[in-house]
C-alpha cells in the first residue's frame, strides 16, 4: 500500500485525502494551515492521519506527496521540500494552468515530479470526494510521474488523459470556460430574465441548460446549436438586440453579441442561409462599435 502526503487541506486536498483513503493509499500525512477544517477531514479517514501545521516544516518519509495548495504557494512549498526531505519521493501538484515545471528543484534533488488536475467542480471536500470518481483528469510530467500519475488516476476510478506540458495553461483556459464561464454566462441570463420582472430564474433556465447538455452527449457543437442564431433569424436578433439595450447592462449586450458570432460561425457550418448571417454579422458590427 502506497503512502500518502498531502500539503494543503482545502476544498481539493480535503477530497483528495478522503477519496485515496478509500481506494487502497494510506494517507499518512495532512499539512494544513486551516486548523478549523483539518479535524473533520482527519477524522473521516479510517487510519487517523497525522496533522502537521504548515509553518512546521519537516521530512515526509511517504512514496507520494500532492501539493493541493493555492497556486501562488506551490513554488514555496516545493521550496520548503527541497530544504526537508531526505528521499525522493513522487511529487505531484493539483495545479489546472501550473506544469510540473515549478517543481524544477525537486526534480533537480532527484524527485520524479508531475501534476494531477482533475477535471471537475469541488466546492466541498466530502461531497467532492464522491466527484472525483468517473472524472476526467489532465495529468503531465516527467515520464515515471506520469505513469504513476495514470496508475493513481485509475484507482481514484478517474479517466486520464496526457497534454504536452507546453499546453497546460491553454487546457486550463478551456477547463474555465467551459465551467467557470458557464456560470458568469448563467447570471447574464439571470439578469435579462430579471429585468422581465419575472422571479425564479434559476429554476425557470435550469431545465433549458441541462436540456442543451444533453444534446451536447450524443451531438456536436454544431448539432446541438438551437434558436435564433441557428436559423439565421435577423428579425429576432434585432428585437433581443433592442430590448437588451434598454433593459440589460452594457455587459450583457457585449456578451451577448460576441457569443453571437460564435453561433453563427456553427450555424454557417450547419448551411444557415449565408446572406442572412451576413446580415447579422456586420449589424453585429455595427452595434459594437456604438458600444465602444
Amino acid at each position: 500500500m502506497q503512502s500518502v502526503s498531502i500539503i494543503g487541506i482545502g476544498r481539493l486536498g480535503g477530497a483528495l485525502a478522503l477519496a485515496l483513503s478509500r481506494c487502497g493509499f494510506r494517507v499518512e500525512n495532512l499539512i494544513f494551515r486551516n486548523s478549523q477544517t483539518i479535524s473533520a477531514i482527519a477524522d473521516k479517514i479510517p487510519e487517523k492521519p497525522k496533522l502537521i501545521d504548515s509553518s512546521e516544516a519537516e521530512d515526509l518519509k511517504t512514496d507520494l506527496i500532492f501539493i493541493t495548495t493555492a497556486d501562488p504557494d506551490i513554488e514555496t512549498v516545493s521550496d520548503q521540500l527541497t530544504n526537508v526531505l531526505t528521499s525522493c519521493p513522487f511529487v505531484f501538484h493539483t495545479s489546472g494552468s501550473l506544469s510540473s515545471a515549478i517543481l524544477s528543484k525537486l526534480k533537480a534533488i532527484g524527485c520524479k515530479t508531475g501534476s494531477i488536475h482533475p477535471l471537475v467542480s469541488v466546492s466541498d471536500p466530502v461531497r467532492g470526494a464522491e466527484s472525483l470518481a468517473g472524472a476526467y483528469y489532465c495529468i503531465e510530467g516527467e515520464g515515471d510521474a506520469v505513469r504513476m500519475a495514470d496508475e493513481i488516476v485509475r484507482k481514484l476510478g478517474g479517466l486520464p488523459f496526457v497534454i504536452d506540458t507546453r499546453f497546460k495553461p491553454l487546457y486550463h483556459a478551456s477547463a474555465v470556460t467551459a465551467s467557470g464561464h458557464v456560470v458568469a454566462l448563467f447570471d447574464v441570463a439571470l439578469e435579462m430574465l430579471a429585468a422581465c420582472k419575472v422571479e425564479g430564474g434559476t429554476k425557470i433556465l435550469l431545465p433549458l441548460v441541462r436540456s442543451t447538455l444533453a444534446n451536447l452527449e450524443i451531438q456536436t457543437t454544431k448539432e446541438a446549436l438551437t434558436g435564433t442564431f441557428a436559423r439565421a433569424d435577423i428579425s429576432a436578433f434585432r428585437r433581443h438586440l433592442g430590448s437588451i439595450e434598454q433593459n440589460a447592462s452594457m455587459g450583457a449586450k457585449e456578451i451577448y453579441l460576441e457569443l453571437a458570432a460564435r453561433s453563427l460561425a456553427l450555424a454557417e457550418l450547419n448551411g444557415a442561409n449565408a446572406e442572412d448571417i451576413a446580415t447579422i454579422l456586420k449589424e453585429i458590427s455595427i452595434a459594437k462599435r456604438k458600444s465602444e
